[in-house]
């Protein structure tokens, strides 16, 4: 129960990242699994995904699913750590090369 809340909350958090701001999810990438909010898994398969995510360079860009990466940790909203395996995630993306196809799931 409290594993399903947990993967609800960082869904939530990852997806919206309040969306009356004017800027697209702010999100660092790190190596350390206890540093992240979020062990991120990537899949090959549109209808594995929890979150449809359109990686944009543009920090301005503000849709839901649309992340931009940032070189700092101080800067990002959420610290995100790339996970090999399905079973460790809370999360399941696929990238998509659309932003009009980003979405999230809950």
């Amino acid at each position: 129960m409290i594993k399903a809340f947990q993967k609800l909350l960082i869904l939530a958090i990852l997806s919206s990242f309040l969306p009356l701001s004017a800027f697209a999810a702010q999100i660092f990438i790190t190596n350390y699994p206890s540093e992240a909010n979020a062990k991120v898994f990537v899949t090959k398969y549109q209808s594995e995904a929890n979150c449809i995510v359109y990686d944009t360079q543009y920090s301005s860009d503000n849709e839901p699913g649309v992340w931009f990466y940032t070189k700092y940790k101080s800067d990002a909203r959420a610290v995100i750590y790339y996970t090999q395996y399905k079973s460790e995630a809370d999360l399941i993306v696929y990238f998509t090369k659309y932003k009009s196809d980003a979405r999230c799931r809950y």
